[in-house]
């Protein structure tokens, strides 16, 4: 490229000196300065056309009238020199060369580092502190200086155990009220249905000693308006109620237009206690069992929504509650003769629970058998059933009204199941 533009300064000197050879008034040789003002000129041409080739972006140059065209191999060559993309790309290969090996070098040093310190260094420098000694006939261990006794280091232990146990229930306990909030506002809205349309409601609760009836009742209860519900808890029949007729001392308390009435055992008793440990004739149960239906037939075409609880729960479980009972000062009110024999007479009652729901569960007055070895679930089970007895106003819809059919089990399905035992292992378990 330069070579072509040195061959045009050269024409561009021979047309200069060929014009000075004819001039008659520049006749006059040219001097040696002239001659090198020349040979600048020319260089400074020179060099502003490098600089023309280099600066611009174009590919074609025109000097004089002559058009010169970059080589392929120079645009090639220049081109990628130039463009922006170079950097960025080479910006990223640093990063990602360098940012990964940082992490891998740094990190894992600092976690090796500091972990060790925290678990293996601390921890055992703990541990030398504390010496076991013997003083006199006694153990000690040296803390800080000081001796403490073994014995209460241990009882100090287990107290401290205890007590996180006894928060834990507690926060259990909490959490399982908690849960039975949104059910016992609904039971208020059922119990204001039933005050503002004048309907009666009796609850039989039902079932072994130890199955979780009062504390079911207890939860019902306890947001209701107490004006219009009543709990009734008979005891021993008296001489006089022995000579009348055997409904007649529940006939009186029974509900009157707006009230619930809950009984806390009620006229089965005759169908369970009384004719397991022979409290009745066999003729006055016999009687009970053929007129029980028609009963509570009776109650029921008279407006009265009866449901029907039965609180079942296994062996072990009561065993264990009769077990805490004994223990515990603020149960211990609960255990009774009959329930120490419970136990023994286990089968016995068994039998005449299936007897009872055989004959009993009806259209009318369906028996619903409630798993109550988990008392919370069994309470809150026991709450939809009375809720799904009436079709009351303003019901909540987000609420879950299902039951679990692992919990509460009708009184017929449970006649199933326990017939299906009897064929299979000759026994009832329920």
């Amino acid at each position: 490229m330069i070579n072509k533009v040195m061959m045009m300064i050269n024409k561009y000197k021979e047309k200069i000196s060929s014009k000075s050879e004819e001039s008659e008034t520049e006749t006059i040789a040219v001097s040696s300065t002239a001659e090198s003002g020349q040979e600048q000129a020319a260089e400074q041409l020179v060099q502003v056309t490098e600089a023309k080739t280099t600066d611009t972006d174009d590919k074609h140059l025109n000097i004089d009238g002559v058009e010169l065209v970059k080589e392929p191999a120079q645009i090639e060559e220049e081109e990628p020199a130039q463009t922006e993309e170079e950097e960025p790309a080479q910006i990223e290969e640093e990063i990602e060369e360098e940012e990964p090996a940082r992490i891998e070098e740094e990190e894992p040093a600092r976690i090796e580092e500091e972990e060790p310190t925290q678990t293996e260094e601390e921890e055992p420098a703990r541990i030398e502190k504390v010496e076991v000694i013997q003083v006199g006939d006694q153990s000690c261990v040296q803390i800080k200086g000081k001796q403490v006794p073994l014995e209460k280091l241990v009882a100090s232990y287990i107290s401290k155990r205890k007590e996180r146990k006894r928060n834990r229930k507690a926060v259990f306990k909490r959490r399982q009220e908690q849960m039975l909030k949104p059910y016992q506002a609904e039971l208020i809205a059922l119990q204001s249905h039933l005050e503002k349309t004048n309907k009666k409601m009796i609850i039989l609760f039902e079932g072994r000693d130890a199955a979780g009836k009062g504390g079911t009742i207890r939860r019902v209860i306890r947001y209701m308006n107490e004006k219009h519900y009543r709990v009734v808890a008979l005891g021993k029949p008296t001489e006089e109620q022995k000579s009348q007729w055997f409904y007649q001392k529940y006939i009186q308390h029974f509900p009157t237009g707006g009230e619930i009435v809950l009984f806390d055992r009620s006229w089965y008793n005759r169908a369970m206690v009384e004719q397991v440990f022979g409290f009745c004739s066999q003729k006055e149960y016999d009687d009970f069992m053929n007129g029980v239906v028609d009963f509570e037939k009776d109650l029921t075409t008279q407006g009265i929504t009866l449901v029907k609880l039965y609180f079942s729960v296994t062996k072990a479980e009561q065993a264990r509650r009769f077990e805490r009972r004994k223990t515990d000062p603020l149960r211990q009110w609960k255990l009774s003769e009959i329930d120490l024999q419970a136990q023994d007479r286990w089968d016995d009652f068994t039998n005449t629970k299936y007897t009872m729901i055989k004959n009993t569960h009806s259209h009318n007055a369906p028996w619903s058998v409630i798993r109550s070895n988990n008392k919370y679930i069994a309470r809150r089970e026991a709450m939809k059933v009375i809720l799904n007895s009436v079709n009351y106003a303003n019901r909540n819809p987000e609420l879950d009204y299902a039951l679990d059919p692992s919990i509460v089990i009708s009184g017929a399905r449970e006649i199933e199941i326990m017939d299906v035992q009897m064929n299979n292992r000759g026994k009832f378990i329920n």
